[in-house]
């Protein structure tokens, strides 16, 4: 191996190794997975929030947005709702239990890339973006349809 290649995968394995942790640390927690999770914070923040809205904002299809409410709802921490002013509208609301579940979930990996991210110099923003990217290209995975969600597992336009 390069002196530098060695590094390199450690940096990879230990950004796979935290995002596995992390998820499994949330569904132990609270039986959620990042994209419910990501989900239910902006049901949340985003009173009267539509599927399709919710969609567009975590990047991920309709049918994919679907199915997690779906999940919510079985678990009952989520609920489908008529608009009250336009009743062709449906909204999406957590319930009390989605609400308490919420509260009680970790800080999320994301949240702290997020965080961390957004503290970083504008240039070094751009340097890793720049560095991630290539990294993708690197092997290969450019051309994998991926949500901008850390999460381990399919979480493409079709699965969860």
């Amino acid at each position: 191996m390069t002196e530098r290649l060695e590094p390199a995968l450690i940096a990879l394995r230990q950004i796979l190794r935290a995002t596995e942790l992390s998820s499994r640390a949330l569904a132990k927690q609270c039986g959620l997975t990042p994209s419910q999770l990501i989900l239910m914070q902006i049901i949340t923040n985003v009173p009267g929030a539509t599927p399709s809205f919710l969609a567009k904002e975590v990047s991920l299809s309709q049918a994919t947005v679907t199915a997690l409410i779906d999940k919510l709802e079985q678990r009952g921490l989520a609920r489908r709702r008529r608009d009250e002013t336009d009743k062709r509208r449906v909204c999406v609301e957590l319930t009390g239990d989605g609400a308490a579940t919420l509260r009680d979930a970790p800080d999320s990996l994301q949240a702290r890339f997020e965080n961390g991210f957004g503290k970083l110099e504008s240039w070094e923003q751009s340097f890793l973006v720049a560095a991630l990217e290539r990294t993708a290209a690197l092997l290969d995975a450019e051309a994998l349809d991926a949500a901008p969600v850390l999460d381990v597992g399919a979480i493409g336009r079709l699965t969860d």
